[in-house]
C-alpha cells in the first residue's frame, strides 16, 4: 500500500497530487506555510515545517511514508537538503520532482549573480525602474538600494505595505502571459528585471518579454542541491513510484 509525502508548492507539485489522486494513490502534500491561500488540492495537505532533518524522519517513520517526493522550489535548498537526508536516515525511496533551469538564448541580456546579497550589491548606481520578481520573502533586502522604483508582483497581499521607499505592488497569480508582461514592462517603463532562474513555464513570459523589448535581467542562479536523482515530468514520478518497492517495515 503506497503512502506518499509530497513536498509541495510549486505547479509540479500540484500536477503530481491530480495524478497520485487520480490512480487512488495515499498522499500528503506538505507546504511550507509561505503562501497565505494555497490553491485546493486532490490529496490531504499539512503546512509548517517538520523541524529539521530529526523531525522529517520522525514523520516518515510515524506516517509510514512509503516513497517521499521533493517538489519544492529550486530555491528551497534547506528543505531539499533535509528531505534527502531524511529519507537516507529512514530508507525511505527518494526523488526530486522539479524543472530544468532557465537558459540563456540569443537576444538575451542576462548578468548572473550567486544570491540575493549579490543582486543586490549589483543595484549600486543611479536610479532605476526595477521589475522586483523574487516574491515578498526577499524585498527587504533591497532597502539597501533605496535610490531605484521598485515594481512588486506577489500571489498575496501582504500583511504591512513593503517598506522600500518607492515601489508599486501588483498582486497576481501566474502563469503570466507574454503580452501581459510586455504591457506590464511597457506601462511601468522597467529598465531592468531582476529574477531567480526558477525555470518552467508559469514565470518564463517576463524573460521572453525582456528579450523583445531589449531589457537587461540580472538573473539569480540557483543554489547548489545535494545528491539526488531529478525528474522533470509528473508522470515519470508516478511511473517510478510503481516501480520502486517501499521500504521493509523494520525500520
Amino acid at each position: 500500500m503506497h503512502n506518499i509525502l509530497l513536498l509541495g508548492g510549486t505547479t509540479e507539485a500540484s500536477a503530481l497530487a491530480r495524478l497520485l489522486a487520480a490512480q487512488g494513490i495515499r498522499a500528503t502534500l506538505s507546504y511550507a506555510g509561505r503562501t497565505d491561500h494555497p490553491r485546493a488540492q486532490p490529496v490531504p495537505c499539512r503546512i509548517g515545517g517538520f523541524g529539521g532533518v530529526e523531525g522529517l524522519v520522525a514523520y516518515l517513520r510515524e506516517h509510514r511514508v512509503t516513497h517521499l517526493v521533493d517538489a519544492t522550489h529550486p530555491f528551497a535548498a534547506r528543505m531539499s537538503a533535509h528531505a534527502a537526508a531524511a529519507a537516507r536516515i529512514a530508507g525511505v525511496p527518494f526523488v526530486a520532482l522539479t524543472r530544468p533551469a532557465w537558459a540563456r538564448e540569443e537576444g538575451d541580456n542576462w548578468t548572473g549573480v550567486g544570491s540575493i546579497e549579490e543582486a543586490v550589491a549589483a543595484l549600486a548606481g543611479p536610479p532605476r525602474r526595477v521589475l522586483l520578481a523574487l516574491g515578498r520573502l526577499h524585498v527587504a533586502a533591497f532597502m539597501a538600494q533605496p535610490q531605484h522604483h521598485y515594481l512588486l508582483r506577489f500571489v498575496d497581499a501582504p500583511d504591512a505595505p513593503p517598506a522600500l521607499p518607492d515601489h508599486h505592488l501588483i498582486v497576481d497569480r501566474g502563469p503570466f502571459s507574454v503580452e501581459g508582461d510586455l504591457a506590464l514592462l511597457r506601462d511601468h517603463a522597467i529598465d531592468l528585471i531582476v529574477s531567480k532562474n526558477a525555470g518552467g513555464m508559469g514565470a518564463q513570459a517576463k524573460l521572453i518579454a525582456a528579450r523583445q523589448l531589449g531589457l537587461p535581467v540580472l538573473m539569480i542562479e540557483r543554489p547548489a542541491m545535494p545528491d539526488r536523482r531529478e525528474m522533470f515530468r509528473p508522470e515519470d514520478v508516478l511511473d517510478w513510484i510503481a516501480h520502486t518497492p517501499a521500504p521493509e517495515r523494520g525500520v
